[in-house]
């Protein structure tokens, strides 16, 4: 299980892993699946229900996603009527005995769809999924101009945790020289109506990088946020992706690297004196934070399923999806397949990558390393038998350029700092020739 040296050698900003493999390695899976083949060893007792809404009432310049702008009306009532399809063949597929300890609601911007649409979505979770809202964590993304008092009366009546808005930044001039036009004005009023709801934790993600943004102007953007005593804070570095808005601009600036390591730095040093612990690269929780009741889920071993056109579902061998897209014709190409789909068609994984052993235990080990905590070596020998050590002796040359500490399993703060390098360099050749293999689209 070894890689080369040649991603440590290069920048620190090379990708974001959230998960692993990535999403560009999955390809269509032929034949398809049944998904009662899928999970029927699978522990579901303690499952991720993701659903996922493609919708935005704009296209940010930095967002890949999957996602449509300004969708119309009846494409979005078709939408929700889909999903409940979906939603009846899944759980169907997976039987009986299934249990959700945690639920998430994603897109795209969720609260794009109107106080009663939003109702309808609960009810689908709730009476068609079998979750639990109220009674297990729930996260909800949300933006300035959707996070209104109707929308989020609907998600705290539900049992909603935590709320999680995109800023990016506090400063106009900035948000628009990242392709996301608002106002400061506008922002406050989303954050004081998310507090006025009450939800137990309000997480701010705000943006480095940004042409034009000075350790003074990222000041000033954290100072704002802190402001509201978030429970959480997700910081992400600016990335110029394909087929994105900022994609389509010329963008080469021999100090990016330099400068967003500048305001990271700046960030970490701002948010511990602030009382904030660093629990990975991105995330930042406030101390005193409440952690949210609910039942033990380990992003390590449990399963997700994913519902929804850009959702994914993970099982210990198989990942799957339906197809990825970001330019705009591609999007509405793939939703309009999805809008169209016989209900029966849900019973199988459409796109996705299967997972050996090796690639199990290098999931386990990435989703755990690229945390503040480290890798557990007990717990990883209980699950696979072996050493993480031995099973990636790699990991040394971290500990030799003082990245890490404990032979490897955990990140120091400067580890930490190039975690979208790290990442990157443990993922596997064949998961590398997959994502290589991939036509933007």
């Amino acid at each position: 299980m070894t890689s080369t040296d040649t991603g440590l050698d290069g920048s620190p900003y090379q990708q974001y892993l959230y998960a692993y493999p990535h999403k560009t390695s999955y390809r269509a899976l032929r034949p398809r699946p049944p998904l009662a083949d899928v999970w029927r060893t699978e522990a579901r007792e303690a499952l991720f229900l993701y659903v996922h809404l493609p919708f935005c009432e704009m296209r940010c310049g930095f967002c890949n996603l999957f996602t449509r702008a300004h969708a119309p009306q009846e494409q979005v009532t078709a939408y929700l009527r889909q999903l409940r399809r979906q939603a009846e063949q899944v759980t169907d597929a997976l039987g009986g005995d299934v249990g959700y300890a945690r639920t998430a609601f994603g897109g795209g911007t969720p609260t794009y769809l109107t106080a009663d649409e939003l109702t309808e979505l609960f009810d689908i979770a709730t009476t068609t999924v079998g979750a639990r809202l109220p009674g297990v964590p729930l996260s909800v993304e949300t933006s300035p101009a959707t996070a209104t008092p109707d929308r989020l009366a609907v998600l705290a009546a539900h049992g909603t945790t935590r709320v999680s808005i995109g800023v990016q930044s506090f400063l106009d001039v900035e948000a628009r020289a990242a392709g996301r036009p608002q106002r400061r004005a506008e922002v406050e009023a989303a954050l004081g109506a998310i507090r006025d709801a009450a939800v137990p934790v309000l997480n701010i993600d705000l943006i480095y990088g940004i042409d034009g943004q000075t350790a003074r102007t990222w000041r000033a953007s954290l100072d704002a946020a802190l402001a509201w005593r978030p429970e959480e804070l997700y910081l992400y570095p600016l990335y110029v992706r394909p087929l994105t808005g900022l994609g389509r601009r010329a963008h080469a600036r021999a100090d990016w690297d330099a400068q967003r390591l500048a305001l990271y730095r700046q960030a970490v040093e701002t948010l511990g004196a602030a009382g904030y612990r660093q629990e990975s690269m991105r995330q930042f929780r406030r101390a005193d934070a409440p952690t949210p009741d609910g039942p033990d889920y380990c992003c390590q071993d449990d399963g997700m399923v994913g519902l929804g056109c850009g959702a994914r579902s993970y099982t210990t061998a198989l990942h799957h999806s339906f197809d990825y897209a970001v330019g705009v014709s591609q999007v509405r190409a793939v939703l309009d397949d999805y809008l169209a789909r016989p209900a029966d068609d849900f019973r199988y994984a459409e796109f996705g990558y299967r997972l050996d052993d090796t690639e199990q235990r290098r999931r386990w080990l990435l989703k755990s390393l690229l945390r503040a905590e480290g890798v557990d070596a007990a717990a990883y020998r209980a699950r696979f038998g072996s050493r993480p050590t031995d099973d990636f002796p790699q990991l040394g040359r971290l500990v030799e350029r003082g990245w890490a500490t404990d032979g490897g399993l955990r990140l120091t703060a400067a580890g930490l700092a190039r975690s979208d390098a790290i990442g990157p360099w443990l993922t596997s050749a064949e998961v590398r020739d997959a994502m290589t293999g991939y036509v933007p689209r």
